[in-house]
């Protein structure tokens, strides 16, 4: 059979270009092309966003002095939520922590060996029924426990929300001045997208529950964060949502101080200063806010303040509002999808407060309002792309 003339072209370049041809039509989605300036891979090794040696992590302000004259430990994320239920199951007797697979160390093995120290009494599987794992929770935190239970996947919390929002939240409301609530509840879950979650494994509900008062809703952004905000979740004598960012589970590894410690709940923290735009987020998200700051104060001469919420419900708006009312710009970024967000209640609010200081629109770069598809799932997240291109828009309006 005669060949075509392309075909007698492509013979006649060297197998090692045309193997390399091969392989570049191969490339899968997730890739970077080459010399690509943003939308590359997050190097945890070397983000600002992480404690990359003992003596930043342990220099924290909101540390106790005691802690940061402390040692640190490198931990994932993963390991260090389960230091802080180790610490917890250690020095409290009335923490319980349950959930489908915590005796096994669970599907992410956050309760890994926990089982094995401290009795099926304490750690212990429950039935696949997320109602009954949140209601015996509530229940039992009603009667004075510190009851921590975990939902597998954030996206299998629905059947319990019912629990969640006509009891958990409203328990101490309806009790009066009886004293009765079940403010030792936490309820783990890892949330987010990992880039193959698809429908049931990707979703991002934090909203869902920032619209019912009486709970609180936490989001770590690093495994020292994680560490310290679930154990001021456990202390704490309300009933806390607390989103784990799964694709963050061993993906960020930095140094946490060893000694038991707590932060504030309910405080957002400036993760870089800056004087000309504010950008507000939480959890995974942050990553890529700090990726597309870097290039755009290369490329704009800018100075871009960069704020994590930490706490999404009650959230912190002195900072937000200090922080915006020095800048004049605001950019609200989040995973979860746009529509009725956590964006929408903190720009209404810049909005509300900030109105004669604002030099541009409030923007928000989020999901956008659809269902993850499989294939489609990092394009509906917002990437480092849209965050530096709302960064140019806000300064050149």
């Amino acid at each position: 059979m005669a060949l075509s003339p392309i075909s007698r072209t492509l013979l006649r370049v060297p197998r090692e270009l045309r193997l390399l041809t091969f392989q570049q039509s191969l490339r899968t989605y997730s890739s970077a092309p080459p010399n690509a300036r943003l939308n590359i891979p997050t190097d945890f090794s070397t983000t600002p966003i992480l404690h990359h040696t003992s003596t930043s992590s342990l220099s924290n302000p909101e540390l106790p002095s005691s802690v940061r004259a402390g040692k640190s430990t490198r931990l994932t994320l993963h390991e260090s939520i389960n230091s802080a239920l180790r610490h917890a199951l250690t020095t409290d007797d009335s923490v319980l922590l349950f959930g489908e697979d915590i005796s096994f160390g669970g599907v992410f093995r956050c309760s890994a060996n926990l089982a094995a120290d401290f009795g099926s009494e304490r750690v212990f599987n429950t039935p696949l029924s997320e109602q009954g794992i949140v209601g015996f929770a509530i229940g039992v935190a009603a009667q004075g426990m510190r009851a921590v239970a975990e939902i597998q996947f954030a996206d299998y919390v629905y059947p319990a929300f019912d629990q969640l929002v006509n009891e958990a939240a409203k328990f101490r409301y309806r009790s009066g001045n009886t004293g009765m609530d079940c403010g030792g509840l936490v309820v783990r879950m890892p949330c987010g997208g990992v880039g193959h979650g698809a429908l049931y494994h990707s979703q991002s509900p934090e909203s869902l529950f920032t619209h019912i008062p009486g709970l609180r809703v936490v989001m770590p952004r690093s495994p020292s964060q994680a560490k310290g905000l679930l154990l001021a979740a456990i202390a704490s004598n309300d009933p806390v949502i607390f989103l784990e960012p799964k694709t963050l589970y061993r993906a960020s590894k930095e140094y946490v101080p060893t000694d038991p410690y707590t932060l504030p709940l309910s405080k957002a923290e400036i993760l870089k200063p800056g004087s000309d735009v504010t950008i507000i987020s939480y959890g995974t998200p942050l990553y890529t806010c700090s990726a597309a700051i870097t290039q755009a104060e290369k490329d704009f001469n800018c100075s871009v303040e960069l704020i994590d919420l930490r706490t999404i419900y009650p959230w912190d708006r002195s900072t937000i509002l200090d922080s915006v009312n020095k800048t004049g710009r605001a950019i609200v970024v989040h995973e979860s999808m746009v529509n009725a967000g956590v964006g929408a209640e903190v720009a209404a609010t810049i909005q509300d407060k900030c109105f004669l200081r604002l030099e541009a629109p409030v923007q928000r770069v989020a999901g956008w309002s659809t269902h993850v598809g499989l294939v489609y799932e990092k394009f509906l997240m917002p990437d480092v792309v849209r965050v530096y291109d709302a960064i140019k828009k806000a300064l050149d309006y």
